[in-house]
């Protein structure tokens, strides 16, 4: 490849140096401007790495340790999530790795619990901050229907439509992360939660909490909806992986209990 040819690529994020006997075999690499291979390896941590992507910069201890804890609250959503249960299918189904993960990320990137709705809940936090009374005027209005691919939100983003109560997990995932953040959405959303829920008639649901530890670490929404994805693929793929290999007969099916069913109805 020529010099001239070379600066057609363009990209603020990664550089490589080639060897000097091959043009199209790679040297050094930087990220950032920092020497992947010849100085991070074996320094950086995996999160170290995925915040210089995104951020281009090196995470402070505090940053470094809200995204450590975030990525494993995400790791595994478990088999009860739309996401993971499509995984699970894929892998039961006999279906290649690559096949099982694009199911999860395809039913993952919704607005229910997945992706999107991280993403209208990180647009939320960018416009209404930590005005309590701007967040209950906006609850208190039904979503706006926006241009695109997306339909309707037919809830508050970030609220369980169909939760009694916020969830364990979803209060110990608050509480451990606001007690990490360097910023102030956490520990604002901890504080004001119950005038939110109140305001919402909802419960919060986790992708409100995910939201806020995103834009604490000074995400984009955009940046935070594709990080979301990422995150949460290590337990679709682990329980893929196990459903391959214990086979349909024992694939976990949830029990439905009918109102009215017909058998019963005719005896």
């Amino acid at each position: 490849m020529s010099e001239k040819q070379a600066e057609r690529v363009h990209t603020r994020i990664w550089q490589e140096v080639p060897e000097p006997d091959d043009s199209f075999a790679t040297r050094a690499a930087y990220c950032r401007g920092y020497d992947v291979y010849g100085e991070m390896l074996g320094q950086a941590r995996w999160v170290d790495m995925l915040h210089l992507l995104f951020r281009g910069e090196v995470p402070t201890a505090a940053q470094a340790a809200l995204l450590e804890t975030l990525a494993v609250a995400l790791a595994n959503p478990g088999p009860r999530d739309p996401a993971v249960h499509a995984a699970m299918c894929a892998g039961v189904g006999g279906s290649t790795a690559a096949a099982s993960l694009m199911a999860a990320l395809a039913v993952g990137a919704g607005q229910y619990t997945g992706a999107r709705g991280v993403y209208l809940a990180m647009v939320a936090w960018d416009a209404l901050g930590d005005d309590l009374s701007a967040w209950q005027r906006w609850l208190r209005m039904p979503p706006a229907a926006v241009a695109g691919i997306w339909p309707a939100c037919d809830h508050a983003p970030g609220f369980d439509p169909h939760g009694v109560a916020a969830t364990t997990p979803v209060k110990q995932t608050l509480a451990c992360l606001a007690q990490l953040s360097p910023g102030r959405r956490l520990s604002w959303l901890a504080v004001n939660r119950d005038a939110l829920e109140a305001a919402a008639g909802l419960p919060i649901a986790m992708n409100l909490v995910v939201a806020a530890a995103l834009a604490d670490l000074d995400l984009t929404p955009d940046q935070g909806e594709m990080l979301h994805l990422l995150l949460r693929l290590p337990g679709a793929a682990a329980h893929a992986l196990e459903q391959r290999q214990t086979g349909h007969r024992k694939f976990p099916l949830f029990e439905l209990e009918l109102m009215n069913d017909p058998k019963l109805e005719a005896a």
